[in-house]
């Protein structure tokens, strides 16, 4: 057998079977991942301290509403871009928010009691939601508390850059 023909011979049977086990186990996965940026409608976003969750943050209608450094209740109107949308989207998937439990919070925290800063994120698509209710003193699972806060700081830090551009835009261009 020549050079060629074992090297033919090899793709045949190593390479192309492993090709088309790929396409067939891995398509029908991505053709129904469950969180698909397409299906996207919202982001909705609610922090505060244990039940008292003032501060607020909705993608679809832009109203934001935070408490500020003087208590005082502040209601504005942010809009994200799309770009800040794709963002989120992907690092939200990058982290694997679409895994977290519903709840991140100590075994044995009463949620009616507990006084700790609390962070509600819910992504909403046409066909399903993923809401994660993320307590910041949670630390059972030390990397899941860290991705938490990780998706937790990105959700600020887009409403607060998107905050900063829209405050620059001039009154006519809104």
């Amino acid at each position: 057998m020549s050079n060629k023909a074992k090297k033919i011979f090899l793709a045949l049977t190593i390479v192309v079977p492993f090709l088309i086990y790929c396409v067939v186990y891995y398509t029908p996965m991505l053709r129904n991942a469950p969180y698909k940026l397409k299906e996207f409608e919202s982001i909705d976003f609610k922090w505060g301290m244990g039940n008292n969750l003032e501060n607020s943050y909705n993608s679809a209608t832009g109203e934001y509403q935070y408490v500020n450094s003087k208590d005082s209740v502040i209601k504005t109107n942010v809009k994200l871009r799309k770009d800040d949308i794709l963002y989120l989207h992907s690092k939200a998937n990058e982290l694997g928010f679409w895994n977290f439990p519903d709840l991140l919070a100590n075994s044995g925290t009463d949620l009616k009691t507990s006084n700790v800063p609390r962070y509600v994120m819910k992504f909403n698509y046409k066909k399903k939601s993923k809401t994660v209710i993320y307590l910041a003193d949670y630390n059972e699972i030390p990397k899941l508390k860290g991705l938490a806060e990780q998706m937790k700081t990105l959700l600020t830090q887009s409403i607060n850059d998107a905050e900063e551009r829209y405050g620059k835009q001039s009154p006519s261009k809104n």
